[in-house]
Parts: C-alpha cells; sequence; structure tokens
C-alpha cells in the first residue's frame, strides 16, 4: 500500500485555499497510486489558531469545507485531515465544547471522527481553553491494514523515554493494546532548537519498544511567532528513519507499507542539518518570510548600526523577502563612530540592499532645546541617551508607515532579558527577529555567515558590541561579557535554576544577582515588545507568562 503524508504550510484561518490545498495534493498523490494522504494536525484551519475557536462561524467553516472537501477529492484515495468538531456533550459534561479532531473523507464521505486524547498546556500550548480531550482509542483499518490515529502530544507521553509520566493515559500503549499495524501521527510540533533530533529519538524509542511503524507528519511554516519547521518522517520497525521531508517548507512525498510484513520503506529522505547555525538561520528566514507574507507584507525596514545585531537581522532579512525587498536606514550621532558607518555602508554593499543615512543631530538639538527647561542643571544620563534610540525609533516607524513596510526589531534575547534595550526605541517593530537569540548565538550564526566569504563585515565581528549613545561606551561598561552573561541567563530563564546552583556552576554571586534583578526588572519591556520568533523552549513570547508587577525573591 502506498501512503502520501503531506507537509502543509497552512495560513491561519484561510480555510477554503487550505483545503484547496489538500485537494490538490490529494490529487497529486492519487496519480501516483496513492492509497491514503495523511495532513498535519488543524490542517483545515492552521495551527494554533487560539481565540479564532471563539467564534462558531470559523467552526461551522470548517465543517463547510471539510464536507466539500470529502465530495471534492478522488474517490480512489482516503485522507486524513486535521480540524476542529464539535463537543455536543460539553454542557452536561461540564466540557470545554470543541475537539482538536480527525477526520478520515473518502469517496464523498466523512467515514470517522478522531480525537486529540491528550491537551498540552505548558509553554505555548493552551489546549484545555478550548478543546475537551477524546476517550476512544482512535484507528481504522484500510485494505486490511490496522493504522492507529495520534495527534501531536498524544505521542508525547511515554513514560520510559523521559522518566515520569505526564499524563493518566498513554494513546500509544492503548494503540498497541489494540493490535495496530502501522500507527500515524499527525501534528503541529513549533521548531525550537535541535528538536527534530528529539522527536526522532522518541519515536525510534517507541517503534523499537513496540516493533511498529510510525509515520510522524508535521506542519511546516511561520505562524505568528511560532516557526514548524517540518521534517515529517517514517520509521520503520528498526527504527530507522526511512522518509524524511524538506525542512521549512512545504513537500509531498511518498512511502510503501508492505502488507505482508506490515513494515515502512521508502526512498524519499532529507538529511537533518549538520551545523546549528544553518538550522537556526534558516528557521530565522521562514519565520521572517511567512510573517511578512502572511500580514500583508513585501518589503522590510530596519536601522543599520554598523553592530552585529542588525548586520544579521539584514541579511535574514534579504534570505526571506530579496535584497530589493530590503530597506536600511543609518542614522548615525555624534557620539556613532566613524567605523560603525563604515562597517553599515560595506554591510549594504555586501547585500545589495537599498539604504538612507539620516544623520540624528538635528533632532536630539530640537529634543534639548524643548527639554531643557526641565532638565538644566541636571547631568547626562540614561534620558538622554534613550532619548537618541527613540529618535531612530520615530524615523524607522515614520519611513514605514509611510511606504508600507514591515519594521523588523533587531535586539537579541541577551539585550531582551536584561533590560538593555530602549522602549519606544530600538524595540520598535513588527517584529523581533532575533530576540530569542543570544548574543553570543548572533556571533556564531554569523560566523558561519561568512564561510564562503564575507557577507558580514569582518570589522563587525571583532569589535567589541556598543550601543554608542555616549562617548566611548562599551556594552560591558554596564553589562557582563556576554559569555557569562549568555550562561547565566540559559541557566536562570532555560533551565530554572536557582540562585544557589548558578553559583555552583563557577559564577560570581553578585554578579548572579545582578543578573537576575535586571531580568526581573525589565519585564515591563518585554511586555511591550513586537512578537519574538521562538528559537528555544523559553522564548520572549506567547509561552512566557511572567508578572510585571510582583516582589523579587
Amino acid at each position: 500500500m502506498k501512503i502520501s503524508i503531506v507537509q502543509l504550510n497552512p495560513i491561519i484561518g484561510d480555510i477554503a485555499n487550505n483545503a484547496q490545498k489538500i485537494r490538490e495534493k490529494a490529487e497529486l498523490a492519487v496519480k501516483k497510486g496513492a492509497k491514503l494522504l495523511i495532513t498535519p494536525e488543524l490542517s483545515l484551519c492552521g495551527y494554533p489558531p487560539r481565540d479564532l475557536l471563539l467564534q462558531q462561524s470559523f467552526i461551522d467553516d470548517m465543517g463547510y469545507q471539510l464536507q466539500q472537501l470529502a465530495q471534492e477529492i478522488p474517490p480512489e484515495i482516503h485522507v486524513l485531515v486535521g480540524t476542529v468538531t464539535f463537543n455536543t456533550l460539553a454542557h452536561e459534561q461540564g466540557k470545554k465544547p470543541l475537539y482538536n479532531s480527525v477526520a478520515l473523507i473518502n469517496n464523498g464521505k466523512i467515514h470517522q471522527i478522531y480525537h486529540k486524547r491528550l491537551l498540552p498546556t505548558y509553554d505555548v500550548f493552551e489546549e484545555d481553553r478550548y478543546f475537551s480531550a477524546g476517550n476512544e482509542v482512535n484507528f481504522f483499518t484500510l485494505d486490511g491494514v490496522k493504522i492507529g490515529i495520534t495527534i501531536c502530544e498524544d505521542l508525547w507521553n511515554d513514560e520510559q523515554f523521559w522518566g515520569k509520566k505526564s499524563y493518566a493515559v498513554n494513546p500509544i500503549q492503548d494503540l498497541v493494546n489494540e493490535g495496530v499495524d502501522l500507527i500515524v501521527n499527525l501534528s503541529a510540533s513549533p521548531y525550537i532548537v535541535g528538536k527534530q533530533k528529539l522527536r526522532e529519538e522518541l519515536l525510534k524509542h517507541i517503534v523499537t519498544k513496540y516493533q511498529i511503524p510510525i509515520i510522524y507528519v508535521n506542519q511546516v511554516g511561520g505562524n505568528d511567532d511560532l516557526i514548524f519547521d517540518g521534517f515529517s518522517c517514517g520509521l520503520n520497525k528498526k527504527g530507522d528513519v526511512i522518509a524524511r521531508c524538506f525542512p521549512y517548507e512545504e513537500d509531498l512525498i511518498y512511502l510503501n507499507l508492505d502488507q505482508n510484513n506490515r513494515d515502512l520503506s521508502s526512498n524519499y529522505i532529507h538529511n537533518l542539518f549538520d551545523r546549528e547555525e544553518e538550522e537556526m538561520y534558516q528557521a530565522l528566514v521562514l519565520g521572517v518570510k511567512d510573517y511578512a507574507q502572511k500580514c500583508g507584507f513585501s518589503k522590510a525596514i530596519l536601522g543599520l548600526s554598523g553592530g552585529i545585531d542588525s548586520a544579521l537581522v539584514a541579511t535574514i532579512a534579504v534570505s526571506a523577502l530579496g535584497k530589493d525587498n530590503v530597506f536600511g536606514v543609518l542614522m548615525p550621532s555624534p557620539y556613532s563612530s566613524d567605523h560603525s558607518i563604515i562597517d553599515a555602508e560595506n554591510l549594504v554593499k555586501n547585500l545589495g540592499i537599498k539604504s538612507e543615512i539620516i544623520p540624528i543631530q538635528e533632532g536630539m538639538n530640537s529634543f534639548d532645546l524643548m527639554l531643557n527647561p526641565l532638565f538644566k542643571n541636571t547631568e547626562f544620563g540614561i534620558a538622554e541617551e534613550n532619548l537618541q534610540s527613540r529618535i531612530r525609533g520615530t524615523l524607522l516607524m515614520a519611513i514605514a508607515n509611510k511606504f508600507g513596510y514591515l519594521l523588523l526589531s533587531t535586539g537579541n534575547k541577551s539585550e531582551m532579558a536584561v533590560g538593555y534595550c530602549t522602549l519606544y526605541g530600538d524595540m520598535n517593530g513588527g517584529l523581533a527577529v532575533i530576540g530569542d537569540v543570544p548574543k553570543t548565538k548572533v556571533f556564531n550564526i554569523c560566523k558561519w555567515l561568512n564561510k564562503n566569504g564575507e557577507i558580514i563585515p569582518n570589522n563587525i565581528l571583532i569589535k567589541p558590541p556598543s550601543a554608542e549613545l555616549k562617548p566611548n561606551q562599551k556594552d560591558e561598561d554596564s553589562l557582563p561579557p556576554y559569555d557569562i552573561l549568555d550562561d547565566i541567563l540559559e541557566r536562570y530563564i532555560n533551565q530554572h535554576q536557582s540562585v544557589d546552583n548558578i553559583e555552583k556552576s563557577g559564577h560570581n554571586l553578585k554578579l548572579i544577582k545582578k543578573v537576575i534583578k535586571l531580568v526581573d526588572r525589565a519585564e515591563f519591556k518585554r511586555k511591550q515588545a513586537p512578537p519574538v520568533l521562538k528559537m528555544t523552549d523559553r522564548a520572549f513570547g506567547t509561552g512566557w507568562k511572567m508578572p510585571i508587577a510582583y516582589k523579587n525573591r
């Protein structure tokens, strides 16, 4: 039996066009002789639909499009479609009114509806806000093959693999008990660095444990702050990955299920990335590309300081949108060094983008004049430094508004973590591209970009980082060296380590407390930041739910 998996990049809410994609892929699969087509989780509406699920018309539209899709796909093929269905017993059960479901359609009919059994409520997931959990074991038989259905999280509760049990039930074990021949998983699993290796380790563990092959189908594309990397795959009974889709793009591949030995084979396989830097860079490119296109932007603008952060964001933007669609603005102040302007101009030349130089001295003078009655007899300080950033932010927003550009903010995770950024200044923008990329990794990615020739001017890579808001300023005047800072931040933010544990790792106690205080005090800034493309399991985005007003322990 030939089985096709389609890795889709849906637009959330564009139900008719998402259905059209599924229809077109089903027609292609039939031409290749496929009997079954598997789509990702919630493929009909896109994941995550969030509070669109509170609109009844949204659910009704999915029901209508699903019926239409069932009637229009070729009768030779069965299709598993991710959708949302009503829980008709919700009121009497005291449960949520919807299910996260999979529909089996064929020959004009919806043959069966299956419901997701495990509903994640951690990090970016809030599924119990909308959905009831299914309580039935999900499977069907096709051409004598018993196929078990799971939806994303249903796969992730193997107590032996994790060393703990997160849910009372294990849908995989239940399917094994039913004697299924094949397990399929329809997923919308967001990207974090290195996650595909973890997914495949889990899949291999399950396959070798139960001697049942698995097909895993993941969504691809950027939706707001989340990036879905795809990497849909199939594993045979030995636990070998025998099929893997392309990352970061739509794909349609085929697997063969031998109906005698109930095992999978295929020759459609794409390799994993050799370098973390390439994996992260390509994810960021996809995030920018889809955020811009799905929000209706074709061009982007950003400020170019001559520093490494704006250099990386500009390079990502060019890869995502094309050099003719990226506009860089240099806004030197009296404190900007000559080499910073030269470095920014060299970057513009290397990337081939359009640019403009707008000195901000005049704006600074105007603000000094207006504020002089209040600020006279005071020392130059943070307020005056931040005014420079806010002048730049205002200029960028004005240009973005005038010409319909998407403004990309260029701050990295290290800066956002400790508040080394200016609200209504360099934090302005529609998307924080590298807001989940620590400074040390920014350097690593830029060095990787230069592996085959200079893209990022070399001087940007070797000069000490500086905001250049006062004479001879360096980041290390206010912050510890970035390798030390990033390790403390990783331990505190991502690993949730205590002060004592961070100190035991070799860091200075006084410095640890200073960094943590900066992180906690900067929460009000992060709440007002643009969406941050998620790269790690602890990004300053949808999954970050810290209070602003609280007393630090």
